[in-house]
């Protein structure tokens, strides 16, 4: 692989999508195995310069020079409150603006690489509200000027913030936060895309500890959301998911070239792609017990020694999990917390009076109980809670989609729909030729089965298309909503049946052109994951559900066929429309 090259799938384009679905899947799994996604070694230098200069040092240069301090001096300011207050108000910013968080061609944005700002600042474009019809003023699916105009003022809000001096107390005045919080909300109720993408699950809580809480509450109210966010994400790591997660993470790895130690991960490559028990060790004591142990020492421990020493390795967990470079790339993220783990519990010690029991018991009380409702409602009931307000990161147990699309009627997606940049397709075909682009969208295809729920959706889809399979255009749905609503990182709910039907209001396909399987996460101890077939024209045409057990025991290709399915309804007298060009004429099809 050189500078600008990547390592892509040594197949002849033209002949490799005349392959069967699944001995398509065989070839992309096992080359995933070696190289990941293959993006040229320019992707990663660009990511890093992007981490280390445009972010850490832009954020240390706005947050020590806009409060009178020395930014050559970092032992004078690292644990002054209104840095961390502002270098959390520099990440919030470049969430909003989409050049932080599921940026670049790791989040399935090619040309251009930024799609928020873009998105939020164009009027027609896509937008979900979270409970229209309940909420008054939120009705629709479409950016208004109104809605661009909030954007905007959620944007000077931040920017206003930043450059704000320091108050009396030495902290950024109420009054220049809580216009971003009203901003937040505001917005985020006429478009849940954008509060998820700012990350308001996390800040927005941050916003009311640093415009509300005294000093003292403040610093420990902030240990207790890092510490949520911590536990939480290890709580969700604890079942058959997440050690699937771990093999195809340490195989995009760019810094490591060694095939023979990626292939360690894998149970016997190149016949048995799931994990290595090596790579379940690494998934639940690496990282489920790390993150689930660690954070409770910080936050109850009042010895120095082992402080330092569990923040050393929460600061090595969030590096690991940069270098890695996961799709989605959540870098900035990672890096902020970085600085938090030392400015918190280095900076403020539980034992120097900023432990549980310096707080106001009535404010701690009002804390925890908000922190904890949302994790312990989406781990119960994930069809009421999005992943990341769940605080299930990476775990692996995702809501997801795969989208069938018949032959040419993915160009409708472009000539109808307002958005930040044409479809995926067309942004690499710009970049490698249009063959080659199919194959690299194949490629997510092929990272998708190597999950859990990849398992269950091609299942689901080939009983839906039978041998119609090859003949329409497959495309990973979290991929799709990128372009359409501009961000996603991972959550089904952006890409669900209600995107669904603002998609086919625009394009108007016809009953058979779209189907879209779409399955929810597991709920905690359920042992199943729901999924519906959606035939955009048409509706929820089936709903039904699979075993984790049996997604997880088989190979990512299906060599033994889809797992079993338990169907539990039915659109009565549904027929899917055949489109494929075999046929004389579109023929009906019973699901």
């Amino acid at each position: 692989m050189g500078l600008m090259t990547g390592d892509f799938p040594p197949v002849e384009p033209a002949e490799f999508m005349r392959a069967p679905y699944r001995e398509r899947t065989k070839t992309l799994t096992r080359h995933w195995v070696d190289y990941g996604f293959g993006a040229p070694k320019i992707t990663g230098l660009i990511y890093i310069v992007k981490l280390l200069f445009f972010y850490a040092l832009g954020g240390v240069l706005v947050a020590t020079l806009t409060s009178g301090l020395d930014t050559l001096d970092p032992a004078s300011w690292w644990k002054t409150p209104i840095v961390y207050q502002k270098l959390v108000l520099w990440t919030l910013l470049l969430e909003c603006i989409g050049i932080a968080g599921s940026w670049g061609p790791l989040a399935g944005h090619f040309k251009p690489f930024t799609a928020g700002w873009r998105h939020y600042s164009r009027r027609g474009t896509i937008r979900l509200p979270p409970w229209p019809g309940k909420v008054p003023f939120t009705d629709g699916d479409e950016r208004t000027a109104g809605d661009v105009a909030l954007y905007l003022a959620v944007l000077a809000s931040l920017l206003a913030a930043l450059l704000a001096p320091s108050a009396h107390n030495g902290r950024i005045a109420t009054a220049a936060i809580v216009p971003i919080m009203i901003g937040l909300v505001a917005l985020g109720l006429r478009d849940k895309v954008f509060f998820l993408a700012a990350r308001g699950e996390q800040y927005l809580p941050t916003l009311i500890f640093f415009a509300f809480y005294p000093f003292v509450d403040m610093i420990v109210a902030a240990k207790l959301l890092i510490v949520s966010v911590w536990c939480g994400a290890a709580f969700s790591k604890f079942g058959r998911h997440f050690a699937n997660v771990i093999p195809p993470m340490v195989s995009n790895t760019p810094w490591l070239p060694v095939r023979r130690i990626k292939r360690l991960h894998y149970r016997n490559f190149p016949e048995d792609l799931r994990p290595s028990e090596r790579a379940i060790g690494l998934a639940h004591v690496g990282g489920t017990f790390v993150e689930f142990v660690t954070p409770l020492i910080l936050l109850f421990s009042h010895n120095h020694a082992v402080t330092v020493a569990a923040v050393v390795l929460m600061l090595g967990f969030h590096t690991f999990i940069i270098s890695t470079f996961p799709l989605a790339v959540p870098l900035e993220w990672n890096a902020l917390f970085i600085y938090i783990a030392a400015f918190l519990f280095l900076g403020y010690p539980n034992n120097a009076g900023y432990g549980l029991g310096d707080m106001d018991p009535a404010l701690l009380a009002v804390t925890v109980v908000g922190l904890l409702f949302l994790p312990v409602l989406g781990n119960l009931r994930p069809d009421l809670v999005s992943f990341l307000p769940a605080m299930r990161q990476y775990a692996g147990n995702w809501a997801a989609g795969m989208w069938a699309l018949a032959p040419g009627a993915e160009q409708k997606l472009n000539e109808r729909i307002v958005k930040a940049a044409k479809m995926q397709k067309d942004q690499l075909a710009a970049v490698y030729g249009e063959r080659e682009a199919e194959v690299v969208m194949q490629q997510i295809l092929g990272w998708r089965a190597m999950h859990s729920q990849g398992r269950g959706l091609n299942s689901v889809m080939i009983e839906q298309l039978g041998d119609d399979i090859d003949t329409y255009t497959l495309r990973e749905a979290e991929f799709c909503c990128n372009a359409i609503v501009g961000f996603n990182f991972g959550d089904g709910h952006l890409h669900d049946r209600r995107m669904i039907a603002a998609v086919q209001k625009r394009c108007r396909f016809q009953p058979g052109e779209l189907v879209v399987v779409w399955a929810e996460s597991e709920a905690f101890g359920s042992g199943r994951q729901d999924y519906l077939v959606i035939d955009a024209a048409v509706g929820v045409v089936e709903r039904g559900s699979w075993a984790v057990r049996d997604a997880v025991e088989e190979q990512p290709w299906l060599p033994k066929g889809p797992i079993p399915l338990t169907v539990t309804y039915r659109m009565p007298g549904y027929e899917r429309i055949s489109h494929s060009p075999d046929r004389a004429q579109p023929a009906a099809v019973t699901a």
